[in-house]
């Protein structure tokens, strides 16, 4: 009897650990860098024979493929700066504005008349000042003034793409500096400039969040900021950097996008706050902070823009595509909390 006892009480018990092993090694596979990465890389593939499919030699065309990845390098650089803040347990509004402002302020005519009379670089840093510039102001406000980001990164927004307006007069400022358009329309062994600055960004970001101290600080920030300032990491600093920087990223994605279009206006940069942070998303960042992911945020961008080019590719809306997107963020979102469940239970 005891043996029996004993063995009916060890056999109902020695299939559902195996099992249960199972699933959570599933789940784990899925919830870890490399898992969310793959699946990214999948969505990816399949987008690309859907286009095959869809638009044929349109879509494999190696200059359809470059135009994809022009476009994405803009956008790309900014989805990076927002990784940070985002991972950094903020969020950020006013991207597209601060690109529109850089874009105007750095196509006056004052500004271009220097490039032309020293160095077509005069027109570089006045963008990259104007975005960091912006970025400190919506740091200092959220970190010491303590606004809400979403409050304080809206009224950038706001006050950005009116400054732009006003500023511009509300007309497209052309670009007229030679060494400058000579430079960014070059490429190298065939790969154009504006995507080598996207991947150099791209790489850089990733060091420095994941190779760091200051990465390590940002992952602190994020998932515990009482935590963080009990060990001696001064919070309030540290979100007026992530802020700057994401402001530095917006200066270069509109040199970006003035070497692309040749031109500086209000207008730049509509929905990137959407895009961007979408892209985050969908790269396996949270966003509730403490967790974020540069290479995952690379793939959402190029998941986004070749959606976009499929669609137009095939002649549909750009109400469809706002759809699709809309879709699969809150797919994203619903995954990224079920995993979250899974791997705390």
């Amino acid at each position: 009897m005891n043996e029996n006892t004993a063995t009916a009480a060890v056999a109902p018990t020695s299939g559902p650990p195996d099992g249960g092993r199972a699933r959570r090694a599933v789940t784990g596979l899925l919830g870890s860098a490399a898992g969310r990465n793959t699946g990214l890389v999948v969505a990816l593939v399949l987008l690309c024979v859907v286009g095959v499919i869809t638009a044929g030699d349109r879509f494999a065309d190696v200059d359809n493929l470059l135009t994809i990845l022009r476009l994405a390098s803009v956008i790309g650089v900014v989805s990076v700066g927002m990784t940070f803040v985002i991972t950094g347990g903020g969020i950020d509004l006013s991207v597209g504005a601060i690109v529109a402002l850089s874009s105007v302020w750095a196509t006056t005519l004052a500004t271009q008349a220097v490039a032309r009379d020293f160095h077509w670089l005069s027109l570089v840093f006045t963008a990259l000042a104007v975005g960091a510039g912006c970025g400190v102001v919506n740091g200092v406000l959220i970190a010491y003034g303590r606004i809400v980001a979403f409050i304080a990164t809206l009224a950038m927004l706001a006050a950005a793409r009116g400054l732009a307006e006003i500023m511009s007069n509300r007309k497209t400022q052309i670009v007229d500096v030679p060494g400058f358009t000579a430079f960014f329309d070059a490429s190298v062994f065939g790969v154009p400039v504006l995507v080598i600055i996207f991947v150099l960004v791209a790489v850089v970001g990733w060091v420095v969040l994941n190779r760091t101290t200051f990465g390590r600080r940002t992952y602190a920030v994020g998932g515990n900021p009482e935590a963080a300032r009990l060990a001696g990491i001064n919070v309030r600093r540290h979100t007026v950097l992530l802020y700057t920087l994401l402001g530095v990223c917006c200066g270069i994605a509109a040199i970006l996008l003035i070497a692309r279009t040749t031109t500086g206006s209000a207008t730049h940069g509509g929905l990137y706050e959407l895009d961007a942070i979408a892209a985050v998303v969908i790269g396996g960042t949270l966003l509730s902070g403490g967790r974020g992911t540069i290479a995952g945020t690379v793939f959402g961008v190029l998941i986004f823009t070749t959606l976009s080019n499929v669609f137009t590719l095939n002649n549909l809306s750009i109400s469809a595509q706002a759809v699709a997107k809309g879709a699969i963020i809150v797919i994203a979102v619903l995954l990224q909390q079920r995993l979250a469940r899974r791997g705390d239970s």
